[in-house]
């Protein structure tokens, strides 16, 4: 059997196959950040079609942190028992089920932007919102948000929790140099910009049950000279590592507009880097859209885990049609088992 379709264990979770539907914002909640049915057919439908890790969308741990005013949220707990149904179902079709915690910092695009906050008042560009610089007590305001979303999360049964560290938003706001420019203990240095994420991480382990594992999101370069590169993310992580991180989910840019040069498998580099020298095991993800890739990169240990984006927007039968074209075997849902060729 191919690799891609072998089975792994993190801590007490055993994952099926190694494919990974990563989060992708939908926009599709109520205002109130609750689960609709667009939700439960579109999670559902891919757990039908057998990915054997789902990671939910960004999921806002404060109603200032979404992105939309109609991203999903986890701030309160009358959100928890729509998030649940989808881990039943994903659970019922064999499924590993986990969700992404994240605040939307200064890319906020929510009604409301008198409450829009970030480390330093930098806007993302030009046509963007001065956001309201964070005061301590906001910041000790935010690590509280994050607690009890992971509280919410293990209530409504996840597997796995991600943290949303990447693609411009709060957390990697306060680790690149070029959006934090804060001169108290938040900014400064390396150890000064980490220290939102360390508080976040260090929050989360009191409430997320220590057998069940913790991913991190993050954008391995900033792709400006100024910013954050791939070595000293390395540095980043190293110090990060201490505080519980099972696995790195690794992507790039987002902080700023930078040009970017698109292509098949263009970060499967620096997850790589980040495999051998932090040590942890890594999600690989952008542009993977064949199989054969896929396969390559797990049997060229550049990473442990490939995540499956726009093909699973597209298809959501990808990985039982990757199972034929690998020659691996993998059971259809049985109410599918006639089309199987």
């Amino acid at each position: 059997m191919a690799k891609i379709f072998s089975a792994s264990t993190i801590k007490n979770v055993t994952i099926p196959n190694r494919i990974v539907m990563p989060p992708m914002c939908q926009y599709t909640a109520s205002e109130d950040g609750k689960v609709s049915e667009w939700h439960k057919v579109h999670y559902g439908a891919r757990a039908i079609g057998k990915v054997g890790l789902i990671i939910l969308e960004a999921t806002a741990v404060e109603p200032r942190g979404r992105i939309t005013d109609n991203d999903l949220g986890i701030w309160e707990n009358g959100q928890i028992s729509g998030l649940q149904e989808l881990v039943e179902f994903g659970h019922r079709q064999g499924s590993v089920m986990a969700i992404q915690l994240g605040h939307a910092g200064r890319k906020s695009m929510i009604t409301d932007q008198a409450t829009v906050i970030a480390p330093s008042a930098i806007p993302f560009d030009e046509k963007s919102i001065t956001p309201v610089e964070m005061t301590k007590e906001t910041i000790g305001e935010v690590v509280q948000a994050f607690r009890d979303a992971a509280r919410r999360a293990d209530q409504a049964g996840f597997d796995l929790l991600e943290i949303h560290g990447a693609h411009g938003y709060l957390i990697h706001e306060f680790l690149s140099p070029i959006s934090n420019q804060r001169v108290d203990e938040y900014g400064g240095t390396r150890l000064g910009r980490v220290r939102l994420l360390q508080e976040i991480v260090q929050a989360i382990q009191k409430e997320w049950p220590k057998e069940k594992p913790l991913i991190l999101r993050i954008s391995a370069t900033d792709y400006l000279a100024e910013g954050i590169d791939v070595k000293e993310m390395v540095e980043i992580l190293k110090i990060v590592k201490e505080e519980g991180i099972d696995l790195i989910h690794v992507s790039s840019g987002g902080l700023v507009p930078a040009k970017i040069n698109l292509g098949p498998g263009y970060q499967i580099r620096l997850s790589e880097i980040i495999k051998q020298e932090v040590g942890l095991p890594t999600i690989a993800v952008g542009l993977i859209t064949e199989p054969e890739l896929a396969e390559e990169i797990l049997q060229n240990e550049r990473a442990d885990y490939v995540a499956i984006g726009r093909e699973l927007l597209s298809d959501p039968h990808w990985v039982l049609k990757a199972a034929k074209k690998l020659g691996s075997e993998l059971e259809w849902p049985l109410p599918y088992a006639r089309a199987k060729r």
